[in-house]
């Protein structure tokens, strides 16, 4: 099958092009991105008005399966994924069990490749069972398909275990993706140590829980030589430890999230559980040091965290209530209204934190419009404003803080392999 994309403006960071011109697709690769394109047997899309980019990536993605299928599952996160114009995700691994061995692996390697809407790599766990004590089969986890390694929702607490860990994932060109939290220095916090804890009367997470950890560990990455990734970093000072080590040339990339670079901790004043979170939302100078490593370079990419839960998770009071939003499909709208139309970031920076900044940090071969390459592409309306909606969303995790809220500019059509999988925010075709 052929597709011939007409007329829309092409962003591919990767080749520094953002211009108006069109995308030939055959055999499910990119055969030619040029202007004036014509195939007369090829299947034409109007791309007019619309962004034409390599198919963006979630690194950090919580697909609950196995174990949790009533929060999500792999049909379900992927249907989320392609709705919100992604078209790879990477999923964490703390399932039940945890992906640990080779079997976990393989096994959502099939599902996803049964499901067949969106590229789907799972995240081996750092140690067995994610209990922070023995490394898990690394080399085993590497030849079932595990792009990186993470004991995600929990953190590495013992700074042996860390460092084995960076220099046994060396072996293998792995990133170690951390959740930096103290355990001792959060327990049983419930946002963000701050004035507004106080005011709400919620026991408070100081900053210095992550950035304790973040510290630690950029000193066993350079002790290492290993490739440490920072997950979610919320604060300014994990920022200047991050940009001080980069400067350093320590292996250190970090990724942040929509959800804390738009809502500060004033939001948790409804209590509404959908605005907890971990790491929780900081105040505003957080979130503008966060924005300023953006515009800098200082992080790699943009990752949704994408926590789906069922409603008894959330329909509680605030202290029950298990920490996550349901990210995939509001990520992109959510950069678009609120990052990119206020000039806070271009669209050429706003792209690359979501194709080559999470493909460079995990080795994948994508992120880019380069003829020969796989075909997946995200195609953007800018000028479409929509309503969010929780209902509506594809994820069996209907938990949003952004629930009513008007977005403008939103993921118009996602190609797969150069198969369409959704369009406007539907998904296309037959699938399961």
């Amino acid at each position: 099958m052929r597709l011939l994309i007409k007329g829309g403006r092409v962003i591919d960071p990767a080749n520094g092009l953002n211009a108006v011109t069109d995308i030939l697709v055959e055999e499910g690769r990119i055969a030619a991105a040029e202007k004036g394109l014509a195939d007369s047997e090829a299947q034409v899309i109007n791309a007019k008005n619309k962004l034409v980019c390599p198919g963006f990536i979630d690194m950090h993605v919580h697909l609950r399966e196995p174990g949790q299928e009533y929060k999500e599952d792999i049909t379900s996160g992927s249907k989320a994924a392609a709705a919100g114009g992604f078209t790879t995700v990477c999923c964490m691994p703390n399932t039940e069990p945890a992906i640990d061995n080779a079997a976990v692996a393989s096994f959502i390697r099939e599902r996803a490749r049964k499901t067949g809407l969106v590229n789907v790599f799972p995240i081996g766990a750092v140690t067995r069972g994610r209990e922070g004590n023995e490394l898990s089969e690394m080399a085993e986890l590497v030849a079932a398909g595990c792009v990186a390694v993470s004991d995600d929702g929990r953190p590495v607490m013992r700074a042996d275990v860390m460092r084995n860990a960076l220099e046994y994932a060396k072996m293998f060109g792995l990133p170690v993706l951390a959740h930096s939290e103290d355990l001792n220095l959060s327990r049983e916090g419930q946002m963000h140590e701050g004035y507004y804890s106080i005011v709400y009367g919620l026991k408070g997470i100081p900053a210095a829980a992550e950035e304790v950890m973040i510290a630690r560990d950029i000193m066993l990455a350079d002790l290492t030589g290993g490739h440490l990734h920072i997950c979610h970093i919320s604060t300014r000072g994990a920022v200047e430890l991050i940009r001080e080590a980069k400067e350093k040339g320590i292996g250190v990339t970090c990724e942040v999230t929509p959800h804390h670079l738009i809502l500060s901790d004033e939001a948790v004043g409804g209590y509404d559980a959908d605005t907890k979170v971990s790491p929780p939302l900081r105040s505003e100078e957080h979130i503008m040091a966060l924005r300023e490593a953006l515009q800098e370079g200082v992080i790699d990419c943009i990752a949704t965290d994408h926590a789906p839960h069922h409603r008894e998770s959330k329909d509680c009071e605030y202290a029950l209530a298990a920490p996550g939003i349901s990210g995939l499909e509001t990520a992109v709208a959510l950069i678009m209204d609120k990052l990119v139309g206020p000039g806070i970031l271009d669209i050429e920076q706003m792209v690359r934190l979501y194709t080559t900044g999470p493909a460079e940090i995990l080795g994948l071969d994508r992120g880019t419009l380069s003829p020969g390459k796989v075909a997946d592409i995200t195609i953007l309306d800018p000028r479409a404003v929509k309503t969010v909606e929780p209902n509506k969303f594809y994820s069996k995790g209907k938990n949003t803080p952004f629930k009513g809220m008007q977005l403008k500019g939103w993921p118009w059509m996602t190609i797969r392999g150069g198969t369409v999988v959704a369009r406007e925010g539907e998904i296309f075709g037959n699938t399961p």
